[in-house]
């Protein structure tokens, strides 16, 4: 399965805007606090802590890559210090820490992320799954539904930069 999104980074009145538009249009399906550490690794590798439980997560390709083949496999909300553990033992070390505060709805057939990401920014998601002869198409729907919300599709140079910036200064960032 591949997971095809688009992303941009948002204002908080675009952020307000988009709230309101997706508790109207859309279906709600939760919120959430999310504690994930990225890892030093050959592939994509992070450990992601949410309020019902944890996930080790592997996305083949670069981190802002519109389309990648995901893997995760969820434990219990407890297994995250001992996961974590386990990975450091194995000679992982963190590279990056990210608190986010995610908002999730079902737009359509899409799904909706409104992101508030503590020292790195406001960012809006739009994700599909698909497989593999699909993935040209629904990442022309996502364009289009970004346009129709009024977002400009932010550069993954720019998603690159930003994201170079952040992992340099994160544990000040989140006050380490």
């Amino acid at each position: 399965m591949y997971e095809v999104e688009l992303r941009s980074f948002i204002t908080k009145e675009k952020y307000d805007e988009l709230l309101l538009f997706f508790n109207e249009k859309g279906q709600f399906l939760s919120e959430d606090q999310q504690t994930t550490y990225y890892f030093e690794s050959p592939v994509d590798l992070r450990l992601q802590q949410n309020k019902a439980h944890c996930k080790l997560i592997v996305k083949k390709g670069a981190i802002h890559d519109a389309v990648k083949e995901e893997f995760e496999v969820s434990f219990a909300h407890d297994d995250f210090k001992p996961l974590c553990e386990l990975l450091l033992a194995l000679g992982y070390k963190v590279s990056v820490q990210w608190l986010r505060k995610r908002l999730a709805f079902r737009w359509e057939d899409v799904l909706v992320m409104l992101d508030d990401t503590k020292g790195y920014g406001l960012v809006l998601e739009l994700e599909k799954q698909c497989g593999t002869g699909e993935k040209d198409q629904v990442l022309e729907l996502l364009a289009a539904k970004l346009g129709f919300l009024g977002v400009t599709l932010t550069s993954t140079h720019e998603f690159d930069q930003k994201f170079a910036e952040y992992k340099k200064n994160w544990k000040e960032l989140l006050n380490f």
